[in-house]
């Protein structure tokens, strides 16, 4: 049966929307398939919420089937009397929903519209649904009395109309929250969020786009200004991320704010030209000449018609803005206690592990105690969209490689917050002559002078390696533009090998539609021996263990059992006896064929009554040529993604990254090394528990 979450609005400009993420998000770490259904939508455009949550939480409906009505029908149906039929059709609408997800978020209609459903109705429909309610309230502007008096208020008129009150969330405020019978949560509001984009603030104008830079459209306009005086009062009266809005033959202002902003002075989001008149074309040219990565906007309106307009916008969220998104989960997770709502709201967690609850849980833990990771590309424009956003969802704390002021025009030209990041340039860092000696000591037997090791460890990839080394980092992730070996050759060269270990190694998670799987080791080594193999399937099985996967390891080969013979096979067999010496309890089978370890009406077949057969969920290659292949075909063939390759057997984390990495596959690699370093933390040996 689906848990039910109604979210209720007590008060217009609640931001619900990001409530609804919030509560999303939540769920996705909970079970293994959620919905999301609006009861009324206001039907003149796609609603922007249901959009965002259908793309993140891979919901297989289109927008037509989530919600009940449309904002007329349901006034002409209640004007007509017709409320019980307004109710009836709407929860036909809802139950094939509930019927096919484990839990939905219920984002129901504002209040303060006299055409809207009203809060009774509201109520009845959570009752209908057999859900339990969150109420939101707006608490902006609102003093420490009146916080609570709201907030009381809304539990209070809910509970009078035998809704059954989970928890009460006041929104955009920074007050501590009131004392309720149940939960009850403030957060703060988030500037970035609510803030439109210049590309928002563009098409709610009309305007024409006469220059733009990258990204320059993406940028929040965080607050405007007129500029209608001389150069000097306008450079005094520029704000942080405002948007510049004057006529358009003011070119001495239109220079000034380019030189400002291009100077560093001060961050401008953009730039507004007003009445339609086009700028003069020298001063246009000497703009673009400073190259400010800024947006110039020209509208026929006048400055103050246009101000107005632009005041009264606020951004909604949406899947095309995911730092927006990572704004707005941060400011959730970061004042929600995220378990004790899960307990008010009965969740308990799926003991089955989906791509998106594998996804989403490495966020989880990963913030759950932060750690410090080191990103070597600190210009390459992935890591930094990354970073913004591993910095917003509070995941780990990052230093940055690279020439500072590089960084941060980079970061500035594209909208990109990165100020809680550290900067270090290891070309004129004071840590050079500290690195120098201990790495001309690890390598003095490959005849490494101090001289030498000035040298490499200028280089961000040992720079970086040599921090994790003397603490100053936990972790490491790199790879998006260098190559493998760059990236963990110093690794192999300064952490080295848990002890005891013959080989380090790596494995793939693989996220398949249904269900996440381990392969190992299709990244790192070329032909391991039986030994090898052996600690491959032992290290992969400690991964898979430490992400929530049970390990049952299957040992492949081109037989199953006895069923054949061969150098190759002999090898499988002589790590699978290694693996269960040392490991008695972890299940394991080998030498077995792909399709007896994973279709369990073949494994019924060629390996009866084996507890991996079938089932397995680690998967270990005996060669890097299969490996790499394998996990390829599934990777391009299935539609899985492929998060790694994900570094074992180093005595501190270091991962490597496709030079094709996406932004995304940045965020789940460092929250993968985020959690890694924890264990490394907690067995300093570099052995981490199974």
């Amino acid at each position: 049966m689906a848990r039910i979450v109604y979210l209720v609005e007590h008060g217009p400009g609640s931001g619900k929307s990001a409530v609804a993420l919030g509560l999303a998000e939540l769920l996705s770490r909970k079970v293994p398939r959620i919905g999301v259904f609006r009861p009324f939508v206001d039907g003149a455009a796609p609603d922007p919420t249901l959009a965002l949550l259908r793309s993140r939480y891979h919901i297989g409906l289109d927008d037509q089937q989530l919600f009940g009505v449309t904002a007329a029908e349901a006034a002409g149906m209640l004007s007509a009397g017709d409320g019980e039929g307004l109710v009836g059709r709407i929860v036909e609408r809802f139950r094939p929903i509930a019927r096919d997800h484990d839990a939905v978020v219920v984002i129901g209609s504002d209040l303060d519209d006299e055409q809207s459903p009203t809060l009774a109705l509201n109520a009845r429909l959570a009752n209908e649904f057999g859900a339990v309610v969150v109420a939101v309230v707006n608490g902006a502007d609102l003093d420490d009395a009146t916080v609570g008096s709201v907030a009381r208020q809304a539990y209070h008129a809910l509970v009078d109309l035998d809704a059954t009150v989970a928890a009460v969330i006041v929104n955009k405020t920074s007050l501590p929250p009131p004392a309720l019978p149940v939960p009850c949560y403030t957060i703060p509001n988030v500037a970035t969020v609510a803030a439109p984009t210049v590309a928002e603030v563009a098409a709610a104008l009309g305007a024409s786009v006469l220059s733009a830079g990258p990204a320059s459209l993406e940028r929040d306009v965080l607050d405007y200004v007129v500029g209608a005086a001389q150069v000097p009062a306008l450079l005094s009266h520029l704000t942080d991320n405002c948007l510049l809005i004057t006529p358009g033959d003011r070119a001495d202002l239109l220079v000034a704010a380019a030189a400002a902003h291009a100077s560093g002075t001060v961050p401008l989001a953009g730039i507004v030209l007003t009445l339609g008149i086009a700028p003069d074309k020298t001063a246009l040219a000497l703009f673009e000449r400073l190259n400010t990565g800024l947006a110039v906007l020209s509208v026929p309106a006048a400055s103050y018609d246009t101000i107005a307009a632009s005041t009264r916008m606020e951004h909604r969220l949406s899947p095309d803005n995911p730092r927006k998104v990572a704004a707005a989960l941060g400011a959730f997770e970061s004042n929600v206690d995220t378990a004790a709502l899960a307990d008010a709201l009965e969740l308990t967690a799926s003991t089955r592990v989906t791509p998106l609850m594998f996804e989403y849980d490495l966020i989880d833990r990963a913030r759950a105690a932060r750690r410090h990771l080191v990103l070597p590309e600190g210009t390459e424009e992935r890591i930094l969209r990354a970073a913004d956003i591993l910095l917003r969802r509070g995941v780990a704390a990052l230093t940055l490689l690279g020439d500072p002021a590089v960084i941060a025009a980079k970061a500035r030209d594209l909208g990109l917050d990165i100020s809680a990041a550290t900067v270090i340039d290891p070309a004129t860092s004071d840590l050079l002559e500290r690195f120098a000696p201990v790495y001309a000591q690890l390598r003095a037997h490959k005849g490494v002078t101090l001289d030498l090791a000035r040298d490499v460890v200028r280089d961000v990839s040992y720079f970086g390696t040599m921090m994790v080394h003397l603490g100053l980092a936990d972790g490491m992730v790199s790879g998006a533009t260098h190559t493998t070996a760059a990236t963990i050759r110093p690794a192999f060269e300064i952490i080295k090998t848990v002890p005891g270990l013959s080989v380090a190694s790596s494995v793939f998670f693989m996220l398949l539609p249904d269900r996440v799987l381990v392969y190992g080791d299709c990244a790192v080594n070329p032909d391991p021996d039986a030994e090898q193999l052996a600690d491959i399937a032992l290290s992969s099985a400690t991964t898979a263990a430490q992400f929530g996967i049970d390990p049952r390891v299957a040992m492949l080969s081109y037989s199953t059992g006895t069923s054949g013979a061969g150098a190759d096979v002999t090898k499988v067999a002589s790590a699978t006896a290694l693996v269960r010496g040392r490991r008695p309890e972890l299940p394991v089978e080998g030498p077995i064929q792909y399709d007896a370890a994973v279709d369990p009406a073949v494994a019924a077949t060629k390996l009866p009554g084996s507890t991996v057969a079938g089932q397995a969920t680690v998967f270990v290659f005996p060669d890097l040529n299969t490996g790499n292949n394998t996990y390829k075909a599934v990777q391009r063939s299935a539609g899985a993604v492929a998060v790694g390759p994900v570094m074992q057997g180093l005595r501190k984390p270091v991962n490597d990254l496709s030079r094709g990495a996406t932004v995304k596959d940045i965020v789940n690699t460092v929250a993968i090394t985020a959690i890694q370093a924890q264990s490394f933390l907690s067995h300093p040996s570099g052995t981490m528990e199974a």
